[in-house]
């Protein structure tokens, strides 16, 4: 016959165990759960720091004269004849397709409509929208108003060669990224903004854009997870003295 387990006289039993230690675990669950939730609802209140970039964009004409995002770079895109290709510089999300387009519509019959056809050539219409003086990030920049041209180049030539003939000089940053058409902007390439419209530190710094105190974030979450090692504490206590 198998012997009863030994138990110290009036100590509880596996089962009456295994009752405490449930009751710890709900206790330390009902002490934490309200703090998470004061958590959830302090990052869900806090607002959101949206960032954008000062690009050029790059879109295609269309034949409802609509426009369409390239998703080719101008030094690999090759327009055909007859195509018209639109610029914008502006304050935008980065992905592209949810960048500001051209505010002036692309007609190939109208732009080029001065400039003869040649054999051994094509033309390539061409609008540039330097935007206006909020996408430049000062009330008073000196924004060039929107221009359109043709340019007659050789059936090869990329939509940078086609840009390079008719708005110089073009400037690029050292990872061929196009920064200026026609020398605007004078300085920056693809600055990234925050929410405000100003431009940011740089990686990793904190912007004092929306007050310098310190962030709410960073509070409740610092008091998660006090609760957290308070409570495996207070576990481990109850463990060593039961």
């Amino acid at each position: 016959m198998r012997p009863a387990p030994h138990r110290a006289p009036g100590g509880p039993g596996p089962a009456a165990a295994d009752r405490t230690r449930t009751g710890r675990t709900r206790s330390l669950a009902a002490l934490l759960l309200p703090l998470l939730g004061a958590v959830l609802l302090l990052a869900s209140a806090a607002p959101a720091q949206a960032a954008g970039y000062r690009y050029w964009s790059f879109w295609r004409g269309t034949e409802d004269r609509s426009w369409t995002y390239q998703q080719q770079g101008p030094a690999v895109a090759v327009p055909p004849d007859g195509a018209v290709d639109g610029w914008r510089f502006a304050l935008s999300p980065d992905g592209g397709r949810d960048a500001a387009k051209p505010r002036t519509a692309g007609s190939f019959a109208e732009i080029c409509a001065d400039t003869p056809a040649q054999e051994g050539r094509k033309r390539v219409a061409v609008v540039l929208d330097f935007g206006t003086a909020e996408d430049a990030g000062s009330s008073t920049a000196a924004v060039p108003g929107q221009r359109t041209a043709c340019a007659g180049v050789t059936p090869r030539a990329t939509s940078a060669e086609v840009l390079a003939a008719v708005a110089p000089p073009l400037r690029y940053d050292t990872n061929g990224l196009l920064c200026a058409i026609a020398g605007y902007p004078k300085a920056g390439c693809g600055d990234q903004v925050g929410a405000a419209g100003a431009a940011q530190p740089g990686a990793g710094a904190t912007s004092n854009d929306h007050g310098s105190g310190p962030d709410v974030g960073l509070i409740a979450g610092g008091a998660l997870v006090a609760a957290l090692a308070g409570g495996a504490v207070w576990q481990a206590r109850r463990r060593r003295h039961p």
